[in-house]
C-alpha cells in the first residue's frame, strides 16, 4: 500500500487487526468460505484499541464467537483456537502461562500490542514446555499497535492508565528525572508503534526546551536504531524505497501543551467538541442518562435509578460524518430536516399501501395499481435503509437534546461568545465580574474556565487589587482557586503574555496553538511550523524548531522537502477543538492532509482537575 493511502487514514490499524484476527493471514474475501470460529482474549488496552475500529458484528463476521477479558473467569473451550491481543506485562504473561497449564484452548495465537522482551518470551516458552503445550502455541507476534485510532485523521496514545502520561504527570513540581524518563519512554514506544503501522519514517520538528523536545530526541534515537539493524528493521517494503529525500515521507510536528493553555479550557460550539465537553463521551461512545428524573417517586419509595443509554458515533454514521464539525445550531437544524425527510418517505409508503388495497373493477384504480406496484416495490425494498435512517435520527435527536439542555441551563452560548472576544481581543459587551457573579450563568467550573482564559490571554496581568476582587467573586460563586494558583506559576515560569496574533478570531472557534500553522499559505506546514510557538517574548533559540531526520547521518542538518502530509502531535494532552481546527484547515487546502494526535484526550473539566491538583498548596 502506498504511503499516501496509509496517511489518508490513521485507521491502517484496522487492516492490521483484521489480519491478526484471521491468524495473521490476509482477511478472507466475503464470498469465500466460512471463517474459522475462534475466541478473542484481550486486556483492557487491547479492548480500547479494538472497540473504536471494529464493531461486534464485524468481529462476528470474522469468526469471533466470544471476546473475553484476559483476567476474567474463563471456562475451558478445548476445541477452539484462541487469539490473544494484549500488552506484554508481567501480570498478563503470568495469566497466559496459567491458561497454558489449564489447557483452556485448542491452540494459542499470541499477539502483543508492543514488542515483548526476550525474557518474557522465555517465560511463555517454559510454561508451554511444562504444560506439554508447545505445539499448541501456534504463533507469537509483535503487532506494534500501541495507540488508539479514533478517526481517520486522529489518534491518541492510551485510555487506560492515561494518568501515567498526563499533563499533571509531566508537570509535577516534584518529578524525578527517572520518572520523566519513564513517561517519555512510554510516549515514544506508542509513537514508534504508530510509525511502524504507518510504514513511514517521519521527518521530525519540535520546539526547544520542553517535553516535546525530549520526545523528539528519544523517537529519533529509537527510529535510527531500528533502521541501522537492516535485517530486523521494521521499515522495509514499498513505502521505504523512496530514500531520505522522498516526498512521500510525513512531517511529524511535536507541540507541547504548555504552548497554549487557553484552548483546552474554551467553551466550544461545534457538535463533536460540545459532546465531549458536556456529556460522557470516550472512545467514540456517548453515554446518556435517560428520564427517571422527571417523575416524582411515591413517598417513602426509593428514587428511580436513571436508565443509561449508550450510543456509538462511528464512521458508518453518515449524519455524524457530515456534521460532527458543524456549529451546533446547524446540527439542530439538520436533525429536523432529516426527520422531515424521513416522515415524508414514511408517509409515501403508507399512501402506496392504502392504494394497493383498492378493490373493485374501477379502471382508474387498476391503472393506478399497476403504476404504483413498481413504486411500492421500490419503497418496500428501501425499508431497511429507512429503518437505519430512523435509528440515526433518533440517536442524534437524543444526543443533541442532551447537549441543548446543558447549553440552556448553563448559558454556554454566552461563555462561548465572551471567550471568543477575549481570545481575539475584541471589545467586550459586559464585564467579566458580571458573568462570574450571575448565579444563573453556568456552573462554578464554567466561571473558573472563563476567568482562566481571561488570565492566560491578558497581555497585562490584572493588578493585585483587581485580582483580589476577581478571586472573591469566584469564591462567592463556589469556585476552587487551585487551578488559578497553578496558572499563575505557569505564566510566571513561561514569562510570556499571549498577544493578539496568537488567538485570532476564527469565526467559529479559537485557534490558539495552531493559528499560524493553519493560516500559512503555499509553503504549508514548514513555513508555519516555527510559528506554533507563541512568538512574543520568546528568545530566538526557542523560536527555532529543531530538525531530525532519522534516515540521515548524524549532524547533517538539511532543509525539509515540501510536504503534503503532516502529523501534529501534542505532548501533554489534546482536545477536539484543535482536531477540528486542523480538519477545517485540511479542507481548505485540497491535496494536503494533516493528522492530529495527542498523548491523551481530555475535555475542559478533566484538564481543570489536573491543573487544580498541580495548584494545590
Amino acid at each position: 500500500m502506498a504511503l499516501n493511502d496509509y496517511l489518508a487514514s490513521v485507521r491502517s490499524p484496522q487492516v492490521a487487526l483484521k489480519r491478526m484476527l484471521n491468524f495473521n493471514s490476509p482477511p478472507l474475501k466475503k464470498a469465500a468460505a466460512e471463517p474459522v470460529w475462534k475466541v478473542l482474549i484481550y486486556d483492557r488496552f487491547g479492548q480500547d484499541i479494538i472497540s473504536p475500529l471494529l464493531s461486534v458484528k464485524e468481529l462476528r463476521d470474522m469468526g469471533i464467537t466470544l471476546h473475553l477479558l484476559l483476567h476474567s473467569d474463563r471456562d475451558p473451550i478445548p476445541d477452539v483456537p484462541a487469539v490473544y491481543f494484549l500488552m506484554p506485562t508481567e501480570e498478563n504473561i503470568d495469566r497466559i502461562c496459567q491458561d497454558l497449564r489449564n489447557q483452556l484452548y485448542e491452540s494459542y495465537y499470541m499477539n502483543f500490542i508492543s514488542a515483548i522482551s526476550r525474557s518474557k518470551l522465555e517465560d511463555i516458552a517454559s510454561a508451554a514446555l511444562a504444560a506439554n503445550a508447545v505445539s499448541q502455541v501456534t504463533k507469537v507476534f509483535d503487532q506494534y499497535l500501541n495507540f488508539i485510532s479514533l478517526e481517520d485523521d486522529m489518534f491518541i496514545l492510551c485510555h487506560q492508565n492515561k494518568e501515567l502520561i498526563s499533563y499533571h504527570a509531566i508537570n509535577r513540581a516534584d518529578i524525578q528525572d527517572t520518572d520523566m524518563e519513564a513517561i517519555m519512554d512510554t510516549v515514544v514506544d506508542s509513537l514508534f508503534c504508530f510509525f511502524v503501522t504507518l510504514g513511514a519514517v517521519p521527518i521530525i520538528r519540535c520546539p526547544r526546551g520542553n517535553a516535546a523536545e525530549m520526545v523528539a530526541v528519544k523517537l529519533d534515537k529509537k527510529l535510527r536504531e531500528n533502521l541501522r539493524d537492516a535485517r530486523n528493521s521494521l521499515f522495509t517494503g514499498d513505502s521505504m524505497t523512496g530514500g531520505q529525500f522522498s516526498f512521500q515521507r510525513p512531517l511529524f510536528v511535536l507541540a507541547d501543551r504548555n504552548m497554549d493553555m487557553a484552548t483546552p479550557l474554551h467553551h466550544t460550539w461545534t457538535y463533536q467538541a460540545l459532546i465531549h465537553d458536556v456529556l460522557d463521551f470516550h472512545l467514540n461512545r456517548v453515554v446518556l442518562e435517560e428520564g427517571g428524573g422527571a417523575e416524582a417517586s411515591p413517598a417513602g419509595a426509593r428514587p428511580k435509578k436513571k436508565a443509561r443509554k449508550t450510543y456509538d458515533l462511528t464512521a458508518a454514521d453518515s449524519f455524524w460524518q457530515k456534521h460532527k464539525g458543524s456549529p451546533f445550531p446547524e446540527v439542530a437544524e439538520s436533525v429536523q430536516e432529516e426527520l422531515d425527510a424521513y416522515r415524508a418517505q414514511e408517509d409515501e409508503v403508507k399512501r402506496l399501501k392504502s392504494i394497493m388495497g383498492l378493490e373493485g373493477e374501477d379502471e382508474a384504480a387498476i391503472s393506478m395499481l399497476s403504476d404504483n406496484t413498481a413504486k411500492l416495490t421500490s419503497a418496500v425494498s428501501s425499508l431497511p435503509e429507512l429503518l437505519e435512517k430512523k435509528r440515526l435520527i433518533d440517536l442524534h435527536t437524543n444526543v443533541a437534546t442532551a447537549v441543548l439542555d446543558h447549553i440552556k441551563s448553563r448559558k454556554l452560548d454566552v461563555y462561548f461568545e465572551y471567550e471568543e472576544k477575549l481570545m481575539s481581543k475584541s471589545a467586550l459587551d459586559k464585564s467579566l465580574l458580571d458573568i462570574i457573579s450571575d448565579p444563573d450563568a453556568g456552573t462554578p467550573e464554567d466561571k473558573m474556565r472563563l476567568f482562566l482564559i481571561f488570565y492566560i490571554t491578558a497581555q497585562q496581568a490584572p493588578s493585585e487589587s483587581d485580582l483580589e476582587q476577581y478571586k472573591k467573586a469566584l469564591v462567592d460563586a463556589g469556585c476552587d482557586l487551585s487551578s488559578l494558583n497553578y496558572i499563575k506559576q505557569w505564566k510566571a515560569f513561561t514569562k510570556m503574555a499571549t498577544a493578539p496574533a496568537n488567538y485570532g478570531n476564527s469565526g467559529v472557534k479559537p485557534m490558539g496553538l495552531f493559528s499560524r500553522v493553519m493560516n500559512t499559505g503555499s509553503q504549508f506546514v514548514m513555513e508555519g511550523v516555527k510559528n506554533l510557538v507563541l512568538k512574543q517574548h520568546v528568545s530566538k533559540e526557542t523560536d527555532d524548531y529543531r530538525y531530525f531526520d532519522p534516515k540521515m547521518l548524524r549532524g547533517s542538518e538539511s532543509s525539509t522537502p515540501l510536504m503534503f502530509q503532516a502529523i501534529v502531535f501534542v505532548v501533554g494532552g489534546g482536545n477536539y477543538i484543535e482536531y477540528q481546527n486542523l480538519v477545517d484547515y485540511s479542507k481548505s487546502k485540497p491535496g494536503r492532509k494533516v493528522l492530529y494526535g495527542c498523548s491523551e484526550l481530555f475535555n475542559a473539566s478533566q484538564f481543570m482537575k489536573q491543573l487544580a491538583q498541580l495548584g494545590q498548596k
